[in-house]
C-alpha cells in the first residue's frame, strides 16, 4: 500500500489513476465467515445420506418411544362388550334409542345399569335378547311405537290461501307466510317427512298426505323432528284411537278451513265410557292412559276427525257355560247389541255389535269373548285370581 505525506500528494496521485486502482488504494476492514476452514471442491453424497438417515431415524425413534409411552400411560381401557353390543345392533344410527348413534348406545348400555337393552327398535326383540345376553341384563318386552299423522286435511279436503311456487319442502314452504294452507296447524303436504325417513316407512298419497307403513316404522322420531308444523307424534301401538287434528281454531273457523278438522263439539266427551276424551283450547284430546280403544267416539264424531288405527274390529260373542245372566253386558253396551233375560244366558246381536270390547271388560265372569281386548281381560282376571289364591 502507498504512503502519502500530504493531502495534495494523495489528490495528485488519484487524478492519474483509473477507478480500479483507486479502490485498491482505499483501506477496507476485513470481514468473513469460516476463516481458516479449508473448502472442499466436492461433496461425499454417500456420507451425507448416511448421516441424514441416522439423524432422522434417531429423531423418529425418540418420538415413537415417547408416543408409545404416552399411549400406554394414558390409555383408556374399553370394555370388550361394547364392541360385541355394537356388532349386534341394527346399525341404523336412527337415534330411536335416544343416543347420537349405535356406538354411543353400546357404551351406555354396557356401562350404565339403568339403560335398557331393548332400546334398539329397528333391531326388534332378537337384538334386545342379544344385547341382554351380552350385558347380563333382562330383556323386557317393549310395546312398539309408531309415527301417527295428526292431520287428515289433504289438498282435497283443506283450503289454501295462495298458490305456492318454489322448493317443494315443508320447511321451505313455511317461510312463505307460515305456509299456503288456511289452517295454520295442518300438514303442508310437501313430503319432508318422507324424505327424512331412513326406513322408507312414510309415503305421500295422491292427495299429498303422508301415510305411515307400520311394518317399517321404528319410531325413530326423525320425521317428528323434521315436521315444521309438528303434526307427527310418536305413539304406542296400543293407543290406536286418536284425534287426528291439531287445530286450535274455533269450530266455525275450522269448518271453513278443513272438512275433517275437530270442531270441539264435545260429542266424544259425552259418549266416552272411560272419561278419556276432554276438550282443551277448542280441541278434543284423548287421554291415552284412560282410553280403552273402544272406538265409540270414532263412530260418533261428526267430522271424522278421530281416527281408529284398528282396521277391523272382531265382534263379541257369549261363552254360554260362563254366563250367569247378570245383565251387565246389556247395561254397558252402547249400541244395544246384548240381549237376554235376567239369570239366563245372554246373546250378542252380531248385526249391531261394533266390537268395542266394553262388555268384555265389564263382564264379572269373563263370559264374553271375540273382541280385540278379550285376551288382555282374561289374563288380568287370571292374575287377580292367582294373587287371591296366594
Amino acid at each position: 500500500m502507498m504512503d502519502f505525506h500530504s493531502i495534495s500528494e494523495l489528490i495528485n496521485t488519484i487524478r492519474g489513476l483509473d477507478l480500479t486502482n483507486i479502490i485498491n488504494l482505499i483501506p477496507l476492514p476485513h470481514a468473513g465467515v469460516g476463516g481458516g476452514i479449508e473448502a472442499k471442491e466436492s461433496v461425499d453424497i454417500v456420507s451425507t445420506l448416511e448421516f441424514t438417515f441416522i439423524f432422522v431415524l434417531g429423531v423418529g425413534a425418540t418420538f415413537g418411544l415417547g408416543l408409545a409411552f404416552a399411549a400406554k400411560k394414558f390409555a383408556v381401557k374399553k370394555d370388550p362388550r361394547v364392541e360385541q353390543v355394537r356388532e349386534v345392533l341394527a346399525s341404523a344410527h336412527c337415534g330411536a334409542c335416544g343416543y347420537a348413534g349405535c356406538e354411543q348406545y353400546a357404551e351406555a348400555v354396557v356401562s350404565n345399569p339403568d339403560v335398557s337393552p331393548n332400546l334398539c327398535t329397528p333391531g326388534g326383540a332378537k337384538t334386545a335378547e342379544l344385547v341382554a345376553m351380552i350385558t347380563g341384563k333382562k330383556a323386557e318386552a317393549a310395546e312398539p311405537i309408531f309415527s301417527r299423522i295428526m292431520c287428515q286435511g289433504d289438498w282435497q279436503k283443506s283450503v289454501k290461501r295462495f298458490k305456492y311456487e318454489g322448493v317443494e319442502d315443508c320447511r321451505a314452504v313455511i317461510l312463505a307466510g307460515g305456509g299456503d294452507k288456511s289452517c295454520v296447524y295442518g300438514c303442508l303436504g310437501y313430503g319432508t317427512c318422507e324424505r327424512v325417513c331412513p326406513f322408507d316407512a312414510i309415503h305421500m298419497n295422491e292427495d299429498h298426505l303422508p301415510v305411515v307403513d307400520i311394518t317399517k316404522c321404528t319410531g325413530c322420531r326423525k320425521c317428528e323432528a323434521a315436521c315444521p308444523k309438528k303434526v307427527i307424534e310418536i305413539l304406542p301401538a296400543g293407543k290406536s284411537v286418536v284425534v287426528a287434528c291439531h287445530s286450535r281454531d274455533k269450530g266455525g273457523d275450522t269448518r271453513k278451513h278443513c272438512q275433517v278438522g275437530c270442531i270441539a263439539c264435545g260429542v266424544c266427551v259425552k259418549v266416552c265410557p272411560f272419561d278419556a276424551a276432554v276438550l282443551e283450547d277448542s280441541l278434543s284430546r284423548i287421554d291415552l292412559e284412560k282410553c280403552r280403544v273402544c272406538g265409540l267416539c270414532v263412530r260418533k264424531c261428526p267430522t271424522k276427525a278421530i281416527v281408529d288405527y284398528i282396521p277391523e274390529r272382531s265382534k263379541a260373542y257369549v261363552i254360554k257355560d260362563k254366563c250367569i245372566g247378570c245383565n251387565m253386558c246389556m247395561k254397558v253396551c252402547p249400541v244395544n247389541a246384548a240381549e237376554g233375560e235376567l239369570k239366563k244366558v245372554h246373546t250378542i246381536d252380531q248385526g249391531k255389535c261394533i266390537g268395542c270390547g266394553i262388555c268384555t271388560a265389564r263382564c264379572p265372569k269373563q263370559a264374553i269373548d271375540g273382541t280385540f281386548n278379550a285376551q288382555e281381560v282374561f289374563a288380568k282376571a287370571a292374575e287377580k285370581k292367582k294373587k287371591k289364591a296366594a
